[in-house]
């Protein structure tokens, strides 16, 4: 029911005030369904509030129209208005309810900062602990884009191997041109070697045979009258040859 007097009340300030301009434009930020504006995050503690359960937002809210005692009157009239017209009859039903409260205010007066402090260490174990999750997250993550990191300069790397592969296969294609150049070279060589043995060979064979040639045609040539003749020749020869050395000898 307070909560229909407040939206009432916010109705009838709308267009009036600048806190119902700013409901209005609140309003359409929350119903519009084409907005993409992001909702606020929630506060970490709740607004303030007048003896314990009255927001204060009531109070700011009726304040431009009716002064500081007009929540309090507004609220003292309903209470006359239901009470008049017997809309809430006090039974004993009403004493239980205020027994009840009575019970209860006291309770919260009580033990509501203990209890208080108990849901806040709870709660600061809980953000301790999604905070120690999130350190973990982020950890995993940075390690993650280390990861990345190396594996992208592996990457570069096999770049530069597979560089390396392509120079050194180039180089085992230019080792075996070279070793089959030097092959062709070595054969070809071989072939000219063989064709200069061999025309040496016929040119040796040939003056062989021509001085055989020669020889067995000189000595065809000589008859047996020359022979003794030239024979008679080298044996005086040789006597003479004999005396000078004689002579040579005795001096």
């Amino acid at each position: 029911m307070l909560s229909r007097l407040i939206l009432v009340s916010a109705n009838a300030v709308k267009s009036s005030s600048p806190l119902g301009a700013g409901l209005v434009q609140l309003s359409h930020l929350h119903t519009s369904p084409n907005s993409q504006a992001p909702v606020p995050p929630l506060p970490d503690k709740g607004g303030k509030t007048r003896h314990g359960i009255i927001p204060e937002e009531l109070f700011q809210l009726l304040y431009p129209k009716t002064g500081v005692t007009g929540p309090y009157m507004l609220g003292a009239g309903l209470l006359t208005y239901f009470l008049s017209k017997e809309i809430y009859i006090i039974n004993h039903e009403t004493i239980s309810a205020a027994c009840m409260a009575t019970v209860i205010i006291y309770a919260v007066k009580k033990f509501g900062p203990d209890v208080a402090a108990f849901a806040d260490k709870l709660n600061e174990e809980k953000l301790q602990k999604a905070e120690e999750v999130k350190g973990l997250a982020v950890a995993s993550l940075v390690q993650a884009i280390e990861d990345e990191k190396k594996e992208q300069w592996r990457v570069e790397g096999r770049n530069l191997l597979f560089d390396a592969k392509r120079n050194n296969v180039a180089m085992l294609l230019e080792t075996n041109l070279r070793e089959r150049v030097h092959m062709v070279n070595n054969d070809v060589k071989k072939r000219l070697d063989y064709q200069i043995a061999l025309q040496n060979l016929h040119r040796r064979m040939e003056q062989e045979h021509m001085v055989n040639w020669v020889e067995k045609n000189v000595i065809t040539s000589i008859t047996p009258q020359q022979e003794k003749t030239s024979i008679a020749k080298c044996i005086t020869d040789l006597k003479s040859l004999a005396k000078i050395q004689q002579a040579k000898a005795t001096l």
